[in-house]
Order: structure tokens, then sequence, then C-alpha cells
């Protein structure tokens, strides 16, 4: 078969644009997707996550970056826990915690001590849920450990203190451990899982609140 000329110049300069085209593109410095940052979990809490009475690094929050390394998951814990804090010391504190350490997740561990204060129970559930608000707003996702007070309290306070932690989550869909304290302070020999004050657990009962917090935390990780 025979090309004329004019069919012939076309065929070329449509092989030129072509090759031209897959060069450029060949050529150009395409963007590479970027790994997303490591997580960053932020506890706030108060003695009974600031290591109170033990000897450092032997506290539950310590035992979870073992926890994590061994899981092999990449992130950091940051233990922003302060030994005697309320809630509302946990309010007032938690914005410049969320801007300086950016946390992708956050534990709240408070209650206790506002319990221990006999402080209102309408104050403490409303300086919760402005925590949990507060770091969800800066697209942290939320894990809430609840408290149990005495039975010496009174049935109606412990009932009411105890179902502020689900209204709070339920509120604001956030995961809660119902118990931190689970498996120590309803532990048949409880009274040698905690020091002389029979408030804050030994050291051997550290695991135990660990694994309290790890199947949720974990979910929350993955």
């Amino acid at each position: 078969m025979t090309l004329s000329w004019a069919t012939h110049r076309g065929l070329v300069r449509r092989d030129f644009i072509a090759a031209t085209f897959i060069g450029a593109v060949a050529g150009l410095s395409l963007p590479v997707a970027q790994a997303a940052p490591a997580p960053t979990v932020l506890v706030v809490g108060d003695s009974l996550s600031a290591e109170y009475g033990l000897k450092r690094g032997t506290g539950w929050v310590a035992l979870l970056q073992k926890q994590l390394a061994t899981e092999k998951i990449n992130a950091t814990v940051v233990n922003a826990s302060i030994s005697g804090d309320t809630t509302s010391g946990g309010r007032a504190r938690l914005a410049a915690l969320l801007q300086h350490n950016k946390p992708t997740h956050v534990v709240i561990e408070l209650g206790g001590n506002d319990a221990l204060r006999g402080l209102p129970l309408p104050m403490t559930e409303d300086n919760l849920q402005q925590m949990v608000k507060a770091a969800k707003d800066q697209g942290a996702k939320v894990l809430l450990l609840g408290m149990q007070v005495p039975p010496n309290y009174g049935s109606d306070y412990t009932q009411r203190f105890a179902k502020l932690y689900t209204s709070v989550a339920k509120a604001h869909q956030v995961p809660l451990v119902p118990f931190f304290l689970k498996g120590v302070a309803d532990a048949p020999n409880a009274l040698s899982l905690f020091q002389a004050d029979r408030i804050h657990p030994r050291e051997e009962a550290q695991p135990a609140l660990l694994a309290n917090v790890w199947p949720e935390l974990k979910k929350l990780l993955k």
C-alpha cells in the first residue's frame, strides 16, 4: 500500500505528539502519598495514673507504652496525669495539652477526687462533657475511664456517680471503660492490692488496670 505524502505527514505528526506527551508525563514528579503520623495517646488523669506511691515506670500508663511496643504499634504515650486532680483541674489544663501535644487519642481518667471531695455531680458531669467535646473538636478519639465509689457513700450517690460516665459516653458517642478499677477494687483480695491508704493500687495491680483499658484503646488505635 502506498501512502500519500499528506497521510504520511499526518502520521508522523501524530506520533510526534504522542511521544512528546509520554515523555512529558514520564518526566513529571508525581506527589508521593505520605504515611499518616504516628499516633500520640494523651492520658489525662489523677493519682491513679500518675504513679502515686509507685516506683517510676511501673504504673499502668508506663505499661501501656510497653504494650504498644509489644503489639508493634508505633505510638507515643504522653502521661499528663496529676495526683489530686479533679475534673475541674483537668478541664482547665486540657486546651494547652491539646495544643502542645496534638494527640490523636485522649484517655480521660478523672472524677475520683471529685467524689472524695463531695463535689456536685452535675459539675463533674459537665466538666467531663466539656473535656470530651474539646478533645473531639481537635480531631482526637476519646476513651473515657469510669469510676465507682464505695457503698458507704450511699446507694443513691453511688448509682448517680457511676451513671454520669455512661451519660457522658452516650452523649458524645465515645467508648467507656465502666469501672477502671475492676478486678482490683472488687477482687476477693482487694486489700492486698492497695497501698496503705486503701485508695491507690499497688504495683502488682497495675497490669489489671491496663487490662481494663487496653481492649477499648486498641480498637481506637486500629
